[in-house]
């Protein structure tokens, strides 16, 4: 059974820096395209970081140069390192995974978060100003 884990969040102080996990079980996290997303109630989960089977990554504008998605592949774990944390990053954080396929190419033809089946069960994180 494919399954995705995440672990690491909690609440924080603006400033501070926190550092969620994601444990794949089922499958290879090295075979697949990896992602983290976030939601806030009453909006749409918006993609937060990617990471592709070659390691090459991308960033939401509102994370960049604050946020870095990194994998293990002999672990099987998905990582977020996340600092200079804002109020507005406050949201459910989730993993997830395109089993098996690379990230998909752009121009998108549906919202990024329709490319993943595979979804962990999200952690939350809470930064205060």
């Amino acid at each position: 059974q494919v399954q995705l884990v995440e672990s690491g969040g909690g609440s924080v102080q603006a400033g501070e820096s926190l550092r969620l996990s994601c444990a794949g079980s089922g499958y290879t996290i090295g075979a697949s395209c990896m992602a983290w997303f976030r939601q806030t109630p009453g909006k749409e989960r918006e993609d937060v970081a990617i990471i592709n089977i070659d390691g090459s990554t991308t960033y939401a504008d509102s994370v960049k140069d604050r946020f870095i998605i990194s994998k293990d592949n002999a672990k099987n774990i998905l990582t977020l390192q996340m600092n200079s944390l804002k109020p507005e990053d406050t949201a459910i954080y989730y993993c997830a995974a395109r089993y098996r396929d690379t990230c998909p190419g752009r121009p998108l033809r549906r919202p990024l978060r329709q490319y993943f089946g595979v979804w962990g069960q999200g952690t939350q994180v809470n930064v205060s100003s």
